[in-house]
């Protein structure tokens, strides 16, 4: 009964810790689950995030009926480096905060070649959500954080995959429509009907 027990304990643990790498929105048990993936250096991903995410957010995550989550697909090594500072917070509320404003300012600090430029302007826009000099460079030089991102990415590709950003799946299944919140917001609505959420 004792071996059970602490079984069923480490599978809790593994657990909490599997949900903590997800940058998510919403409640956990949402019937509606929207996983996106993305690269936070890919601007038709940027467009995504300011055309549907705030919508949906308003009309669905809010009222509890859908759970967003963000899920890393990184495509060059300043995406990878944005990722790891998203992750220097701990709190989720602040990640999503800093998820915001690393799509809203893309085009400033994702601009050039020199990467050492760009790790410093996606740190200074780090240092707006409460995150210090200090605490990112470490994050950067973390090679388990670093580790976890490309094996999210990696199974990413083996399990839904994905070739090229955003790649949206609603329900486990692949969202192929245009950026346009309207016909977005049917294929969720679509989902909800199989829940009788909607009629």
């Amino acid at each position: 009964m004792k071996k059970i027990s602490k079984i069923l304990l480490i599978l809790i643990i593994f657990s909490a810790n599997a949900e903590s790498k997800i940058i998510f929105e919403g409640k956990p048990d949402a019937k509606v689950v929207v996983k996106v993936f993305s690269s936070l250096t890919c601007p038709s991903c940027a467009n995504w995030h300011s055309k549907i995410f705030y919508q949906m957010k308003k009309d669905f995550i809010d009222k509890g009926l859908v759970r967003f989550e963000h899920h890393p697909f990184p495509l060059d090594l300043a995406a990878l480096n944005a990722e790891i500072i998203l992750r220097c917070h701990v709190d989720n509320k602040k990640r999503l905060g800093l998820l915001d404003k690393i799509y809203e300012n893309q085009s400033t600090w994702a601009a050039g070649s020199d990467i050492d430029k760009i790790n410093d302007s996606i740190k200074k826009i780090g240092s707006e959500t409460g995150l210090n000099n200090n605490e990112m460079n470490s994050c950067l030089k973390n090679e388990k954080t670093q580790d976890e991102i490309l094996t999210q990415r990696i199974n990413a590709q083996k399990k839904y995959k994905v070739k090229s950003t955003p790649t949206i799946i609603i329900n486990e299944e692949k969202y192929e429509g245009k950026v346009e919140y309207s016909k977005f917001k049917k294929e969720i609505e679509k989902n909800f009907k199989k829940y009788r959420l909607f009629k």
